[in-house]
């Protein structure tokens, strides 16, 4: 394990940094509220943090559009706050990266006010402009959040390029000043001391260079409504086939992977500097040691209800995948993704699911990434009024809906929630207080607090219960840290188990160690033969108490829903 990269042994944990915490009471998590829960970090077990964006911006996609890549956003706090929390993390041994947004800017960004001045103007080649044919756009691109890619200027009478917002104009990266100015803000951070980047939505950095026609059979709104409608695996295959075809000249071009070459060697100036890419996509590891350092295991998330089949067949895929020296990268959810108990929970054993999938993330092989709140169970929670919506996506779904799908309004404000943001970004629960603890009582905050923290989900409440959520992420992360074939280990899937039972064999060769992850997935009990795997030598873990002091067993009898962990006989 002692030749491992500090990234490669850490649990990440992602911060949303507006719904973190509220130093100042003004209903807005800053870098001050991060600053006084750096212990609370610690105490957890957290070695690494991701920071969504802190940013200047506008805010239309929730920091996603930044106005300044070498500033804080005055609501967070300034540099110099930066700096003190960026020390806070190190003095701490822990280490701390940042959402780079490399596709697109703000278009308040000095930058596109200055390519959107004049045709003249320096900087006019640095976002995609083109003109139109006729009266219409000069394609029929579309833009991810819906509508056409292409928006108009009549100031310089041409349209500008955008894959996601009309207020998210895409940089032009073949232009080499545009690559300039991004890693010099690259540099700028890395010099700082930053440990290194999340890399939002980089399949989009490129587009067709001929602006060449998308030929999908539907449109963009038809393709909406096949979503809507879909119900067989054969029609969600289909669908996923159109879209890929309707965006094919403007999602994961060849052109991506040069900047990614690049970039990784601005990084490696660094020493001990990462890149994790928000890509599923393997092929962004390059060679193994010339893209990402680690892109994300999205596949693992696609799954409604964790089974061991899905997880074995995900684990074999993805691994045998995978170029010599790669390291694997997995989460279950994020700022974008539903909170674990509501997507994966069956709405009666929910928690126990909820363990299952920290226990999955911990013990398999690569670096987990977690994300705030989950260590107390947050959930969804959905809002009651559209004017309550921040998130721009979810306000587009009910627009859509009203507009296209003339659904009600009630029915299209529960589609809104299920398909938008807002509900995984409410303020993190501290305690039983007005406001989850988060705000000052009677401060409104920039999202409603869910008010399920009156009933025990919150941190506060969770850390004096020995048997919470909490307390068993405190133990979990600890039992992973100290037994070095869970971090450093080989993944060897044991396949004669029952039907409702995943386990695997994490051996570590250079520490000497193996370990046992066996997990019930069912609600009833089953037993399960050791001796495919080896006897006992200690039991690591267990969320039954009765198995914590196991030996020199054959066999164990799982109860439901069950995480057991052991030391083994090689």
């Amino acid at each position: 394990m002692q030749t491992l990269k500090w990234w490669q042994k850490a649990v990440f944990y992602q911060i949303y940094p507006r719904s973190f915490a509220d130093s100042n009471g003004d209903g807005i998590g800053d870098l001050q509220g991060i600053i006084d829960r750096l212990d609370y970090l610690k105490d957890l077990g957290v070695d690494a943090v991701w920071l969504s964006p802190h940013y200047p911006s506008p805010l239309w996609d929730c920091g996603y559009d930044v106005a300044d890549y070498t500033g804080v956003a005055p609501e967070y706090g300034s540099l110099d706050d930066f700096k003190r929390m960026l020390d806070g993390f190190h003095q701490r041994g822990m280490y701390l990266i940042l959402d780079l947004v490399l596709n697109h800017t703000s278009d308040q960004h000095p930058w596109f006010l200055e390519s959107s001045s004049s045709l003249s103007n320096p900087r006019r080649d640095w976002y995609i402009w083109s003109d139109g044919v006729g009266s219409n756009p000069p394609n029929n691109w579309y833009s991810a959040f819906g509508g056409s890619a292409w928006e108009f200027d009549p100031v310089t009478d041409q349209y500008y390029y955008h894959y996601f917002l009309k207020q998210q104009p895409d940089l032009n990266w073949r232009n080499p000043q545009v690559q300039e100015a991004m890693f010099n803000a690259v540099r700028f951070w890395l010099d700082m001391g930053v440990d290194g980047f999340r890399l939002d939505a980089i399949g989009t950095i490129f587009e067709d260079e001929g602006l060449r026609n998308q030929s999908a059979p539907v449109t963009q709104t038809e393709l909406y409504r096949l979503v809507r409608s879909a119900k067989s695996p054969s029609e969600r295959k289909w669908i996923d086939r159109v879209w890929r075809e309707m965006y094919r000249h403007q999602h994961d071009l060849p052109e991506v992977h040069g900047l990614m070459q690049a970039l990784r060697k601005v990084v490696d100036e660094y020493p001990d500097r990462m890149l994790v890419g928000e890509t599923g996509m393997i092929e962004y590891y390059g060679n193994g040691e010339d893209e990402l350092h680690m892109v994300f295991n999205f596949p693992l998330m696609d799954h409604t209800r964790f089974t061991p089949g899905g997880v074995k067949a995900n684990q074999k895929e993805r691994l045998k995948r995978l170029p010599p020296k790669a390291w694997p990268c997995n989460t279950l959810n994020n700022h974008d993704a539903s909170r674990l108990g509501s997507h994966f929970g069956d709405g009666v054993h929910d928690e126990a699911i909820e363990r299952i999938a920290l226990a999955l993330m911990l013990t398999l092989r690569g670096t987990p990434f977690l994300y705030n709140g989950e260590e107390i169970g947050m959930t969804n929670y959905l809002l009651e009024d559209i004017r309550q919506f921040r998130d721009t996506w979810g306000i587009g779904r009910y627009l859509t809906e009203i507009e296209e799908m003339k659904t009600p309004p009630d029915q299209a404000l529960i589609y809104a929630n299920q398909t938008g943001r807002d509900k995984v970004r409410t303020p993190m629960q501290w305690s039983n207080e007005a406001n989850a603890g988060f705000s000052p009582e009677g401060v409104k905050t920039w999202l409603p607090v869910n008010p399920n923290y009156q009933k025990g989900i919150n941190v506060r409440s969770q850390q004096k219960d020995p048997g919470s959520l909490w307390n068993y992420y405190r133990r979990l992360l600890r039992v992973r840290k100290e037994n070095p074939a869970l971090v450093a280990g080989d993944y060897q899937p044991l396949e004669h188990t029952p039907r409702n039972c995943l386990a695997y064999i994490r051996q570590s060769q250079g520490d000497g160690q193996t370990c046992l992850v066996a997990i019930n997935y069912n609600a009833k009990s089953l037993s399960f033969d050791l001796n495919q795997c080896g006897k006992i030598k200690k039991t690591l873990f267990s969320t039954e108490e009765k198995h914590l002091h196991l030996k020199d067993e054959i066999s164990i009898t799982l109860a439901p829903y069950e995480v057991y962990l052991a030391e083994i006989e090689e």
